[in-house]
């Protein structure tokens, strides 16, 4: 993360068709290469302390999206962190590269489709991650994320490390 190579643009968007490719690198159409995803907050937090397995992922991602639901999570981390200054130094220059996404109302539409499904299943998740979902099925973009529950909200994909 911290050497430049991902790049992305700062903008709330009801689709991706608005997002803007700043790099020229071309990745390939593996199972594992995907050109743009969703950040949850624990890939956040790996990404922040250079976590070697998540860069080598990160290395193949040319534009990163980071949902207001994590960005709000992880400030909360940090705030409460010894390393804080440093943490919030390493965030600022991340949020001046990267994507933002903001809930909107199209969202408000797979967050309650999501629930309901969820609930048929008796398989509840976390609320802030039910938007997190959402969002991924909105924009049709996969999570990286260590949180297997993900794994059961149809339409979005998740990717481990």
């Amino acid at each position: 993360m911290s050497d430049g190579s991902n790049t992305c643009i700062r903008i709330a968007s009801e689709s991706k068709a608005g997002w803007k490719k700043l790099s020229s690198r071309s990745t390939g159409k593996s199972g594992s290469d995907f050109l743009e995803m969703i950040l949850d907050t624990n890939a956040l937090s790996a990404a922040a302390d250079d976590d070697p397995s998540l860069t080598a992922i990160l290395s193949r991602v040319e534009q990163m999206a980071l949902p207001v639901i994590v960005l709000g999570e992880y400030r909360h981390g940090i705030a409460q962190s010894r390393h804080r200054t440093s943490y919030e130094n390493w965030l600022q220059e991340l949020l001046n590269d990267c994507l933002v996404l903001d809930i909107q109302e199209p969202t408000t539409h797979h967050y309650a489709e999501i629930s309901l499904e969820l609930k048929r299943k008796r398989k509840p998740i976390p609320t802030n991650d039910l938007w997190i979902a959402a969002l991924c099925r909105q924009h049709s973009l996969p999570l990286l994320s260590r949180d297997r529950h993900f794994d059961l909200v149809a339409g979005i994909k998740r990717i481990g490390w």
